[in-house]
């Protein structure tokens, strides 16, 4: 079976990675977490504690009633971005979510504010939630990457991904999230050739 083609079977694990609390809420780093609570407002759902898994789910279904819908899980780690990956694991095992069936929604410094990217596997670019998850779990996960851009003048990168988005970011950052949720839709109905070829600009 071509991995990037789901089977109406097999559920789908969509995980924003962000940090836990509202001072981490608008942080540029979490822009994950915004994502999916999105997704979780489409569903008509609400996010619950997932067992012993140290994450927030939400059970559901994406894409138009009948077959052609598919089984997801929506999930926010609550362990901190730098060790997403044990809880991700564990929801993936419990849910019996093959690999090629997790995605990882997050923030990326290389590409301009608002840019989306999707692609499946990959190296982590020094991106420590997905370092975390490709420790636990290999790398052949989709990834769909939400440009932030670099930090301006010297300001450190870690300074940059921890402050909330700026005024001028507030701006569009709405209709970011609302289009990053469309690919996220696009890539678990209709693999991810079809979503590259309507998202990454």
């Amino acid at each position: 079976m071509d991995v990037t083609t789901p089977a109406s079977t097999d559920p789908w694990l969509i995980v924003g990675l962000g940090n836990p609390g509202p001072e981490y809420a608008m942080n540029r780093h979490n822009v994950g977490f915004m994502v999916v609570e999105l997704l979780a407002e489409r569903i008509g759902g609400r996010f619950k504690r997932a067992g012993k898994a140290q994450a927030q789910v939400l059970e559901g279904r994406i894409g138009p009633a009948g077959p052609g819908s598919r089984r997801v899980v929506l999930a926010k780690p609550m362990s901190y971005m730098n060790l997403s990956g044990g809880p991700v694991n564990a929801l993936k095992d419990f849910y019996k979510v093959p690999v090629a069936h997790v995605v990882a929604v997050h923030d990326e410094l290389d590409i301009d504010y608002g840019v989306l990217r999707l692609k499946l596997g990959g190296g982590d670019n020094g991106h420590n939630g997905l370092k975390s998850m490709t420790k636990a779990m290999g790398a052949d996960y989709h990834r769909v990457r939400f440009g932030i851009g670099r930090p301006p003048g010297r300001m450190q990168v870690a300074d940059f991904v921890l402050k909330d988005f700026s005024s001028a970011e507030r701006k569009e950052l709405d209709y970011f999230v609302d289009r990053a949720a469309d690919a996220v839709e696009c890539l678990v109905i209709e693999g991810l050739e079809r979503a590259q070829s309507a998202y990454n600009s």
